[in-house]
């Protein structure tokens, strides 16, 4: 009895000797988006949304000895719904949990991905970096004449006269146009009412050109009020909190098997990889990425 008591409290020392050790210590954890919003998951899940990035969230949150949230931002955007989700979930913890956020922008934090830059208590980019881009976009494709030359009948039939708007295979109706403007207009009040509550009197330019959904270097960014401070991750930190800050990296665990195979376990995964690959490929290259 005497023994398995010893054995016992052997088990329990290096687990308490670690919590212990890890409170006090200055803890920084640093949180990575990466890549397009989309609602949609693939296999390797590299979209940014609410689904993959609460997990990360909470663990990053919920370490001892905790100092502060740093989330690094590399997005073009994309999900407006999705940036609102990841945006009102990290000012909410952070509300609770009374912990600071400090935003930093890397190659790119535009539309959603300067939303979600405006959770931080403190936003930051490089000189480089762009960010900005408040406005927001459809895009699609007409396929109207194609059909037409290759004989092609189409057929649809609705019930609701505003159920098939914007067709790509029938002529664009102003109708059609007037739906969709009414529905960007929702979404992009909303985003600058987020900028506004955020940025506030900092912001020195109109806010017709602010909302225009033009995009600006860091450099000009940090000029006209869409950023605090011109600062990276390990220097604004290390300056906060001194030198012997622990950076405690956040990284989505995985098994052996989906890191050996990825997403070529299916031939769906494969197809969703590449094209989210293209997608997220061109969003970056709409700035100069």
């Amino acid at each position: 009895m005497q023994k398995n008591k010893k054995e016992s409290a052997k088990r329990n020392f290096i687990p308490h000797c670690f919590c212990f050790w890890m409170r006090s210590k200055k803890n920084v954890a640093v949180v990575r988006l990466q890549g397009v919003i989309s609602a949609q998951n693939d296999f390797k899940k590299t979209s940014i949304n609410l689904e993959n990035t609460k997990v990360d969230i909470d663990k990053a949150f919920s370490l001892p000895g905790l100092k502060a949230v740093a989330i690094v931002i590399n997005s073009p955007g994309g999900s407006p719904v999705q940036s609102e989700l990841i945006y009102n979930y990290i000012r909410a913890i952070s509300k609770k949990k009374k912990v600071p956020v400090y935003t930093f922008a890397e190659d790119v934090a535009a539309s959603g991905g300067y939303w979600l830059l405006c959770a931080g208590d403190i936003m930051y980019a490089s000189n480089s970096s762009v960010v900005g881009s408040i406005g927001v976009i459809s895009a699609g494709f007409g396929f109207v004449g194609a059909i037409k030359k290759l004989g092609i009948e189409r057929r649809v039939l609705t019930q609701g006269e505003s159920k098939s708007v914007y067709d790509s295979f029938a002529p664009v109706k102003e109708s059609d146009k007037k739906i969709i403007f009414d529905l960007q207009g929702d979404i992009h009040d909303e985003f600058k009412a987020i900028v506004s509550k955020r940025r506030g009197k900092k912001i020195n330019i109109p806010e017709k050109r602010l909302f225009s959904g033009e995009f600006w270097s860091g450099k000009k960014g940090h000029e006209i009020g869409l950023i605090d401070e011109i600062g990276d991750l390990y220097s604004v930190m290390q300056d906060k909190y001194g030198d012997d800050i622990s950076f405690q990296h956040i990284k989505k665990q995985e098994s052996w098997l989906k890191k050996k195979f990825g997403m070529f376990t299916s031939y769906e995964g494969v197809v969703d990889y590449l094209f989210e690959k293209i997608e997220s490929k061109i969003s970056f290259n709409k700035f100069g990425l």
